[in-house]
């Protein structure tokens, strides 16, 4: 299938601050393409120029061939979005919340009676419709949040970071209804700062940091930019000295080495065979050493070669 949506020299600017700086990807029909970068990279400045929220300080969107720019009435038509911020009533029931936003897509009567009983079966929460939303836990708002973006079935769907701050459950109910609306033909443009998320659910990503894109293709092609090499992960007190990270970083077999709060990154191309090194360091400096672990090539090893720096950072 051919492009739905593709970006083109996208930048917006807030007075001297690039938020976006200079942005071009496409998105396959069909597909889950998703946007992974730490928090304040610009995903969700996107997102609000995708969604015809605020206006691009240069370049171009276009979905469903209309432009952001200059049909915005006919990109709304098409778009689903669900925001990072819960976007429903909280003195109105589900399907209180679900029934007014179906009116604002233009739905009524069976029509949007049906609609809205597929979006709470999705959800997970039919049998919990009638309650007020203030009742909700975190996590079902958030699923009733996906609800209310789905009601109209848009050709594209935007979420933007749809699993911060709820439980497991809900999150993982959340990532099976993306895949479960892929299965059914709607295209995803899903953000997040989650690795395993973006891993799990997307076709192709695109890395975004300060403003611009890194890098961008299918998982394999990703993993390829750091060929062999591994993560080495450890667990350490949050008071770590800057002088045994230099004593890290120049170990034989260490490629690049950065500290989150109280963990180590370590890319290496063997990473079981420096580990034993890198504990002795630690040890060696009086650190400790609280847990271990050699994660093979992802997402999270690529945005450390490319930036330097941990995607938890």
């Amino acid at each position: 299938m051919g492009d739905i949506a593709t970006v083109t020299g996208l930048v917006k600017r807030f007075g001297d601050l690039a938020a976006v700086d200079g942005v071009d990807f496409a998105i396959r029909e069909g597909e889950v393409f998703g946007l992974l970068g730490p928090n304040g990279a610009g995903k969700t400045t996107i997102i609000s120029m995708m969604s015809c929220l605020i206006p691009p300080t240069e370049g171009d969107i276009f979905i469903d061939g209309a432009s952001v720019r200059k049909q915005a009435i006919a990109v709304k038509s098409v778009l689903g979005v669900v925001p990072q911020e819960i976007a429903l009533y909280p003195t109105l029931s589900a399907r209180e919340n679900l029934a007014f936003w179906g009116r604002m897509y233009g739905l009524g009567g069976k029509t949007l009676s049906s609609a809205v009983d597929e979006a709470l079966e999705l959800a997970g929460l039919a049998d919990r419709a009638k309650e007020r939303l203030e009742k909700y836990s975190g996590g079902m708002k958030r699923r009733i949040n996906i609800a209310a973006g789905i009601l109209h079935k848009p050709k594209v769907l935007l979420m933007d970071e749809p699993t911060v701050g709820i439980d497991p459950q809900s999150r993982n109910h959340i990532l099976e209804t993306v895949k479960d609306l892929n299965a059914q033909g709607m295209t995803v443009l899903y953000t997040s700062h989650y690795m395993e998320e973006v891993e799990f659910l997307c076709d192709r990503v695109a890395i975004v940091d300060h403003g611009k894109i890194i890098a961008q293709g299918t998982l394999a092609e990703l993993r390829r930019v750091v060929g062999d090499a591994d993560v080495v992960r450890i667990g350490v007190d949050d008071a770590f000295a800057d002088e045994t990270l230099d004593a890290i970083r120049a170990l034989e077999g260490v490629e690049k080495a950065e500290r989150a709060d109280s963990t180590l990154e370590i890319l290496a191309a063997d990473g079981g065979a420096v580990l034993a090194d890198i504990v002795s360091a630690l040890t060696a400096a009086g650190e400790k050493v609280h847990s271990a672990e050699v994660v093979e090539p992802n997402l999270e090893s690529v945005f450390l070669h490319l930036t330097g720096k941990s995607l938890r950072d």
